[in-house]
């Protein structure tokens, strides 16, 4: 049987966006699928997702009654994904700050990685566009703050543009992940990695949005900063 891969991108708000996308995500290989997990956008990006798949069976819609963070939105279309045996399954944001043309680059590393990550900062260096400076350096160390204290040998372990293999998804237990936001792509690593399971990184280059409004806030930045040690002293029971 040939291999499926599926790319989850979660939406709230994201008309002009949305029908841009789909399609930019398609034609990069006929094994990619997309689900759309749209939060009931008040724009009405779940009927342009539902015309989208309506024209196209490769595009799948999933609506949720209201807004439930990104990770929910997420944990809901891994297992959505499961359920139906895909291969490999993306992590993707709507608004082009991750670009289309890098899915076949992740379909290739895939191949010897449990997780592959698109990284801002592999190795220390940036390929961020357009961010102001202070949104970068907050998020330049708080990336770095992250891979001191978990011990987790990624450069950008707030990434959201990601590949799974399906066996690590299955590997893991979805009920016992609670974040959201930057901490939800921290924790989904990490959990990975403790797992023994091959973390890869690949660089790529991320524009900020130009169109529609940011889902950055303060809660999420508090988020992923409890997150850390959290997860350093989970490590650390473990071992004992």
């Amino acid at each position: 049987m040939a291999e499926r891969a599926l790319v989850i991108i979660p939406t709230y708000n994201e008309a002009p966006n949305l029908p841009h996308i789909v399609p930019k995500v398609l034609g990069q290989d006929p094994r990619l699928a997309v689900l759309v997990v749209d939060d009931n956008s008040p724009d009405g990006t779940g009927k342009l997702a539902d015309a989208l798949a309506e024209a196209e069976p490769r595009v799948h819609v999933m609506h949720r009654t209201k807004k439930q963070g990104l990770g929910a939105a997420y944990l809901a279309g891994f297992r959505w994904a499961l359920e139906r045996k895909y291969d490999y399954i993306f992590e993707m944001d709507a608004d082009f700050s991750h670009d289309p043309d890098h899915l076949p680059e992740f379909l290739k590393a895939i191949r010897d990685a449990d997780l592959v990550i698109g990284s801002r900062y592999l190795d220390g260096k940036v390929t961020i566009v357009n961010w102001p400076i202070a949104r970068l350096l907050l998020s330049y160390f708080a990336n770095r703050y992250s891979r001191i204290l978990t011990g987790m040998p990624v450069w950008d372990s707030t990434a959201g543009f990601k590949c799974f293999r399906r066996s690590a998804l299955e590997a893991l237990d979805l009920d016992r992940v609670r974040s959201n936001g930057y901490a939800f792509q921290i924790e989904m690593s990490f959990r990975i990695w403790k797992k023994g399971l091959r973390l890869k990184e690949i660089p790529i280059v991320f524009v900020d949005r130009t169109v529609g409004s940011s889902k950055f806030s303060r809660r999420i930045i508090w988020e992923a900063a409890w997150m850390v040690p959290r997860l350093r002293v989970m490590s650390l029971l473990r071992r004992l």
